[in-house]
């Protein structure tokens, strides 16, 4: 497979490492992103696993809570500035709203909203703001205690990231500290056991492949595979990772204090998962103008 130039970008924006050792990593997985990724990791070159998505769609994320359940809505538009757009936002806080009285995104779509249904008014402001826009997913959390919180709120209930937090126990207060925690760490789950068995693999295959390249003795990289699969899992979920409030204790821990359980999360950002294909500025305007 031919590797282009932006194949190798991509790869370094990913993981940090240096224009050739990216593009070694790509003749050697045949061109495989992934692959390439993790080939860095085992030759001690990338910094991260984190792969380079580009966030693709603009928008907000909008949460709405009635009692023991909370809903978090994404709707998209092409560019960031319809997401400061008051006509934009006052739609996205209604359907939100509207998402509390149903289960799916599916729902959502053809649900009431002021004589219309959902996807027929974001037809209607496609027309009035004039940009493409379209609902996206919604997610729903229940609990004894649900508790909303936004980072970087656009208007009030809305912005780039929505957290739902669930907590048995405790209180509103120590639940909003959860959640902020929860907007700036992004766990990708709740526990241990809530983690993709996959991930956990192929994550345990990576840390034997960088401790085997140490020419270290089977009887010593199994106990330092132990050790790496521990600290992972601690950093990956929200009971195992330090606290931000408090880093001496882990968010499980502080819970604890706090005479709570958290029971779940859901975290959206906008945008997250989709790959935007960027245009440079002249092209653009040349394109708006007809050029």
């Amino acid at each position: 497979m031919a590797i282009t130039a932006a194949m190798v970008k991509e790869l370094r924006e990913a993981t940090a490492a240096g224009m050739m050792d990216a593009k070694k990593a790509l003749v050697e997985c045949d061109g495989d992103m992934e692959a390439a990724v993790d080939w860095l990791r085992t030759k001690g070159l990338a910094k991260a696993a984190k792969k380079a998505g580009r966030t693709a769609a603009e928008g907000l994320v909008a949460v709405a809570v009635s009692g023991g359940k909370g809903v978090a809505v994404e709707v998209n538009s092409e560019t960031d500035f319809v997401g400061k757009n008051a006509e934009f936002q006052s739609m996205v806080g209604s359907i939100a709203e509207v998402a509390l009285t149903v289960n799916t995104v599916e729902e959502l779509a053809t649900a009431d909203l002021g004589g219309k249904t959902v996807s027929e008014v974001i037809t209607d402001k496609v027309a009035t703001i004039g940009e493409n826009m379209g609902l996206r997913r919604m997610s729903t959390l229940t609990g004894d205690l649900v508790v909303s919180y936004v980072h970087n709120a656009a208007a009030d209930g809305m912005g780039k990231i929505g957290v739902l937090v669930a907590l048995k126990g405790g209180d509103e207060a120590f639940a909003k500290q959860v959640a902020m925690h929860i907007a700036a760490v992004n766990p990708a789950a709740l526990s241990e056991a809530d983690l993709d068995a996959e991930v956990v693999e192929k994550e345990k295959q990576v840390q034997i492949d960088i401790a085997r390249e140490s020419g270290k003795p089977d009887a010593v990289i199994e106990k330092m595979i132990v050790g790496r699969m521990k600290k992972f899992i601690a950093e990956s979920t929200l009971l195992g990772q330090a606290f931000v409030i408090n880093p001496d204790l882990t968010v499980e821990a502080a819970a604890k204090e706090a005479g709570a359980e958290i029971t779940g999360f859901i975290r959206l950002a906008v945008g997250e998962g989709i790959e935007k294909v960027e245009e440079d500025f002249a092209a653009e305007v040349a394109k708006t103008m007809g050029g």
